[in-house]
């Protein structure tokens, strides 16, 4: 089974080259279908069974098993969606430089594809019946929040034993254990407009009044406890020598755990209902939309068995923590022992020039996820 992925490194390194080229922008359906399409065609190729969860708006998602009718107990997240505009892909196609891919969605995820599909192949090269075990689910949202694709993420959840989400590999062999809840909140205040030169005693500033909110939501941050907050919008009035009638606020709220979720989301409607511009109003919307993946004896324990597994093969696997949000959260927060960052190791996520995916570390995780499936199995 090693010597299979070893021996088609060329051939997945150009099945990369095509999805990377491939532009699938979480708002472009007809781009994320073309690269579910693709994948569809692959695990077809080798006999697994492939059901298109069909969707209006956002990209179609996949649902793969070896055949309709088993019961898995192991699930595999990717996500097929990117960061990147149309056209991104012809302005700065696939490259390669030294061990290095280059490319946009190169490392957040495609390469991720590609290494679910040969292990699978592998899997299925070497007569294993763990490839029966596993459940794999493609969706076309994550990183947007993964709004039409949580029930789907959710229902294939029911009844495993384990989940493995192949977000990229953290550098130094990194897997990753815990990951912040993420939230998203906006603050609308609405005032009084007036001329600020003729008579400015009349109108009710709902930028004043935005002012005070956000000193205060700022001051909510606990870098310590790693709680962070951050107003990263503003925008409000209509012009200069306007005393301005609206004003909004968006911002970014990263918990570690479900009580900090319930305590933030307290104080930031409590800010929202305080008044220190009199005559002002403010509506809050939003809310924590993704929970934290928070580390558990349970994650522990599948994470020494990936840490055996690459020991076995050489790797020394390390777990780290990080401040984004995955699909992971969705499988954690149901108790399932979930690992993330199972993937091909790469850097610089979402930089439209430095993001990357070491090509020897396709390989490397590919074996990796591979002979773990196999020892989950037995």
């Amino acid at each position: 089974m090693i010597e299979y992925i070893q021996d088609n490194k060329q051939e997945m390194i150009d099945f990369l080259e095509t999805l990377v080229n491939t532009d699938s922008n979480s708002y472009d359906k007809k781009g994320v279908d073309q690269v579910g399409a693709l994948l569809k065609d692959k695990f077809e190729e080798i006999g697994m069974f492939v059901k298109v969860h069909r969707q209006t708006k956002e990209g179609n998602h996949l649902e793969i098993k070896a055949d309709r009718d088993c019961a898995p107990k192991i699930l595999i997240i990717a996500h097929m969606d990117t960061v990147f505009p149309k056209g991104e892909a012809e302005k700065r196609p696939f490259s390669i430089i030294g061990d290095k891919a280059y490319g946009p969605g190169v490392n957040d995820e495609k390469a991720s594809h590609v290494q679910v599909l040969y292990a699978m192949k592998a899997l299925k090269e070497s007569g294993s019946p763990a490839i029966n075990n596993v459940h794999i689910i493609f969706n076309s949202d994550e990183e947007i929040g993964s709004v039409s694709s949580k029930a789907l993420i959710e229902e294939a959840s029911a009844n495993k034993d384990y989940s493995l989400v192949v977000e990229c590999g953290r550098p130094n062999d990194g897997v990753v254990t815990e990951r912040k809840g993420v939230g998203r909140f906006k603050m609308n205040v609405k005032g009084k407009s007036a001329h600020s030169g003729v008579e400015p005693e009349i109108g009710i500033s709902a930028i004043e009044e935005l002012a005070h909110k956000v000193i205060r939501l700022q001051q909510l941050n606990d870098y310590d406890q790693g709680l962070t907050v951050n107003v990263g919008l503003i925008n409000g009035g209509t012009s200069v020598n306007t005393v301005a009638p609206k004003a909004e606020a968006q911002i970014d709220v990263r918990v570690k755990n479900k009580d900090q979720a319930m305590n933030i989301t307290k104080s930031i409607n409590e800010i929202a209902a305080d008044e220190t511009v009199a005559g002002t109003q403010t509506e809050l919307s939003g809310n924590m939309g993704r929970p934290p993946m928070e580390r558990t004896a349970e994650s522990e324990e599948l994470f020494k068995i990936v840490q055996a597994t690459g020991k076995e093969l050489g790797f020394d696997i390390k777990e780290v923590s990080t401040g984004g949000g995955s699909d992971a959260a969705y499988t954690a927060i149901k108790g399932i022992p979930t690992i993330d960052g199972i993937g091909p190791i790469g850097e610089f996520s979402h930089s439209e020039t430095d993001e990357y995916t070491d090509l020897n570390s396709l390989v490397d995780r590919t074996v990796l996820l591979a002979k773990t499936i196999e020892r989950l199995s037995d």
